[in-house]
């Protein structure tokens, strides 16, 4: 499998994911959504924000035009940051899409939020930045079933590959 046609996969299954979490989190209360939960961070607001962050800021670093983020633009809205999250995630299909494989393995020199310079290829920051997602998208499941909810939707990776019947070669 080429460099692009993983990504793909892997950036159309971050977008399909975060969309079912989304969905079932856009079901609960305004209390359940800010209910405080152990966790990295504490409610499924604050997950959800910290994800959409990390993407953010990682678009941004990827595109060479840095953002900063400061206070929650969103008024705690759930639904706003849904669609906020669905848009980002909707941008990351459309960027891994719009590279070739040469472009993908080419390294980027940039500097963490410290100030710290890093320099690493596109493709493993994009490992990480979906793999950042899929690890917060288990704490939320988790904090879903902290609260009770039931019939929390599938987000492994091979549910995806079964349900998009992704070939290998």
């Amino acid at each position: 499998m080429i460099v692009k046609e993983l990504l793909q996969n892997y950036a159309v299954f971050n977008q399909w994911a975060h969309k079912r979490l989304l969905d079932l989190i856009g079901t609960l209360s305004a209390g359940q959504q800010h209910a405080i939960i152990p966790s990295s961070f504490d409610s499924l607001y604050k997950t959800v924000f910290h994800v959409w962050g990390a993407e953010s800021l990682w678009l941004g670093r990827l595109n060479q035009s840095p953002i900063t983020i400061t206070g929650d633009p969103f008024n705690e809205s759930m639904e706003k940051l849904s669609s906020a999250l669905e848009a980002v995630d909707q941008l990351w299909v459309e960027w891994v899409e719009s590279k070739d494989d040469e472009q993908l393995i080419h390294k980027l020199h940039y500097h963490n939020k410290a100030g710290q310079p890093f320099y690493q290829s596109y493709d493993l920051l994009l490992h990480h930045i979906f793999n950042h997602s899929t690890y917060h998208n288990g704490q939320l499941v988790t904090m879903l079933r902290a609260l009770g909810v039931q019939n929390i939707p599938a987000t492994d990776f091979v549910a995806w590959t079964f349900l998009h019947q992704i070939k290998n070669g």
